[in-house]
Order: C-alpha cells, then sequence, then structure tokens
C-alpha cells in the first residue's frame, strides 16, 4: 500500500508538472520580463564559455566564478582571440529530441559505462532506504519498533552531513567522480566493518552502519551532475538522464538480496553481495576516470595535428577533418536508402550523423 501511495502521488505530480513546469526560462511564468531576459542571457554566457579559448575562460573565471559547466576547451589560446567565440546553436537553442540527439545518446559507450556503476554503487541507497530498520533489530534486546525506527535516524544524518560537504566541495572545484570515489571508498570500510564484526557486538555494528551510511548518498547526486555539465547538448542530455534513471534497478538488486531468510544470521550474505556490488562500482569509476583522461588527452593529441581553420570548424559545425561517422554506419546509410520502403530511415541516419556535436566534437574537453 505503502508503494501504491507513493507511485500514485508520483504519476499525479508527474501529470500536473508536464503542464504546469515552464518548457523554458523564455517561457518562465514565475519570472518577470526582466528576469527571464537576465536568466537568458546568464545561459547563454554559461554555455559558450565552454567551447571558448583557454585564455578567454581564465578572464572570464577571474570576472565571475559561479558558472558551472565543467567542460573546457581545447584550443591554443594563443591562436585565438576572444573575438572567434560563436554561439553554439546546439548549447542554447530549444528545438526538441532531433536523430542527432537519440543516435549518439544509445550509442554512447560512456552512459552506459557510468550507468552500470551507477547501478551497483546505489544498492546500498535502496536497500537501507527500506531495510535499515531490519537489519537494526537483532541489534536490539526487545525488538521495539519505536526504538528500531528511532535508531535509524542518526546513520541517514551521518549520510545527508557527509553528503553536504561532498557536494560542496564538488561544486566549487568543479571536480564529480574523486569525491563519487571518496563516498564508495567510505562505504567499502563501513561493509567490511559490518560483516567482520560478530552481530553480538551491537555497538560497534551501529557505528560501521553510520559509517556505512556515511558515504552511501554521493555517488547517485554527483553522477547525475556529471552528465548534466559533460553534455550540452539539451536533448541528449535529456536522453541521457533518462537513461541513468535506470540506475533505480538497484531497488529490485536490494529486494532480492535482503530476504527473511537472512535476518537470523543478522543478513552477512546480503552484506557481503552488497560489499562485493560497492567494491566493483567503484573499481568502474576509477576506469571510467581513466578513460575521461585518456579520451581527453588523444582529443588534445589530434587537435594539435589540425591546422587552425580545421579547429575552428570544428569547434563551430563539429566539421574537422575526421570522417563524420564510422565505416559500419555509412554501409548502414546506404543500404537502407537502397530499399525504397527503407528509404526514410537512411535519411534518418543521414541527418543524425551529418556534422558532431556537444561532447561528440573533439574541441570538447570532458571534466573530471
Amino acid at each position: 500500500m505503502l508503494f501504491l501511495l507513493e507511485g500514485t502521488l508520483t504519476i499525479v505530480v508527474a501529470f500536473i508538472g508536464y503542464f504546469w513546469l515552464p518548457h523554458s526560462v523564455e517561457t518562465a511564468w514565475f519570472l518577470t520580463p526582466e528576469e527571464r531576459q537576465y536568466a537568458s542571457a546568464r545561459v547563454v554566457r554559461d554555455r559558450d564559455i565552454q567551447n571558448a579559448p583557454a585564455a578567454v575562460q581564465e578572464d572570464e573565471h577571474e570576472t565571475e566564478d559561479t558558472y558551472d559547466e565543467e567542460s573546457r576547451g581545447l584550443l591554443d589560446s594563443s591562436k585565438h582571440s576572444a573575438s572567434t567565440i560563436t554561439p553554439t546553436r546546439q548549447l542554447v537553442d530549444d528545438r526538441g529530441l532531433s536523430p542527432h540527439d537519440i543516435l549518439s545518446a544509445v550509442f554512447n559507450t560512456k552512459i552506459w559505462h557510468i550507468l552500470a556503476c551507477n547501478v551497483l554503487s546505489a544498492v546500498p541507497v535502496y536497500a537501507f532506504s527500506v531495510f535499515l530498520p531490519l537489519v537494526l533489530a537483532p541489534l536490539t534486546e526487545d525488538a521495539n519498533p519505536a526504538l528500531i525506527n528511532l535508531l535509524t535516524a542518526p546513520p541517514h544524518i551521518c549520510g545527508a552531513i557527509v553528503l553536504y560537504f561532498a557536494a560542496s566541495y564538488s561544486d566549487k572545484h568543479r571536480i564529480r567522480l574523486k569525491p563519487i570515489m571518496l563516498g564508495l571508498l567510505i562505504m567499502v570500510a563501513g561493509l567490511i566493518l559490518v560483516v567482520l564484526l560478530p552481530s553480538s557486538w551491537a555497538v560497534p555494528r551501529y557505528i560501521a552502519l553510520n559509517i556505512l551510511l556515511s558515504g552511501t548518498y554521493i555517488a547517485s547526486p554527483l553522477t547525475v551532475a556529471w552528465i548534466s555539465g559533460n553534455t550540452p547538448s539539451p536533448g541528449k542530455r535529456a536522453l541521457l538522464l533518462g537513461i541513468n534513471g535506470w540506475g533505480n534497478l538497484a531497488g529490485v538488486i536490494s529486494a532480492i538480496l535482503f530476504r527473511p531468510k537472512y535476518a537470523a544470521g543478522g543478513y552477512i550474505v546480503p552484506f557481503w553481495w552488497t560489499l562485493a556490488s560497492v567494491a566493483l562500482a567503484a573499481f568502474g569509476y576509477v576506469l571510467f576516470y581513466r578513460r575521461l583522461k585518456h579520451e581527453n588527452e588523444t582529443r588534445q593529441g589530434i587537435l594539435r595535428k589540425w591546422s587552425e581553420d580545421d579547429v575552428e570548424a570544428e569547434r563551430v559545425h563539429g566539421r574537422g577533418p575526421l570522417p563524420q561517422q564510422q565505416q559500419w554506419l555509412r554501409r548502414a546509410i546506404d543500404v537502407t536508402r537502397s530499399h525504397a520502403k527503407l528509404a526514410s530511415i537512411g535519411d534518418w541516419l543521414e541527418q543524425a550523423v551529418r556534422g558532431r556535436e556537444g561532447d561528440d566534437r573533439l574541441t570538447f574537453v570532458y571534466g573530471l
């Protein structure tokens, strides 16, 4: 009944929000015309900063230290001036989803990589949001429901405090992945203590649960922040955030793990599986961090070999010397266009790969 109530309320609010929420800054009914103009100007300025040369970014950063885009330009500041900054259409337009957004999102291997890490790291989030009272029950002598529910508060308070400081540090220094890995390290430490301490040691095990919950809530919100800050195209960003929402599958995994039959043993078996999930997630995030660093270095190496005109063409239009599509995709376009009934699909694919956009451009630098 609880899940039915919560789910129904969510659906109702979502339906109302579809009609109630503004479509863009320019249509925000709760802002005055002056406020809309000011907010729109800030969006344009913040999103154009990321395609600016390095020197321009530094000047802008000195005068305004509040922009939140994580990506940085790779252009040589000695070769360009501020006058070369051209507003990039896909950063500020309101076109909705385009074929390029859909194809780029679906075949974006990074989102599937980080989704797997997000699912594994979120197992403790769902497990202890629902099953913490069951885990705490064996630690109390009389299993008083009021006492058990009261004991669930401190671990979540610890998680909220640590999340606040981790998120503040992340925003201040424009980094996401290192705080995530720190949170996973805290979780691993707490889980190791929980599985090693005897269930009869109520106080030490409860302290271990507080340590565990302290790092539980960092990964998911900072993962969303990383995706948002590293996906300039609005349509693609919406799709990637939707794909990342499949991280809620962690709730299914946690429900399978924390079964009543493990209660007698203090849920040691589910804790071991949770530890394995978090450790694997930490390893995945480390690989993701190294992957982004390698890709940034690779892109920078490619750009050094290009002429100034080629770099500018890539930055503004996504049409540098590299091929616009892979060979298999080119063949797929040719095959579909050769059949009358599939010609429309070929045209759609051709439109989807016409020029690189957003983070697909080699002048885009992934924030870490």
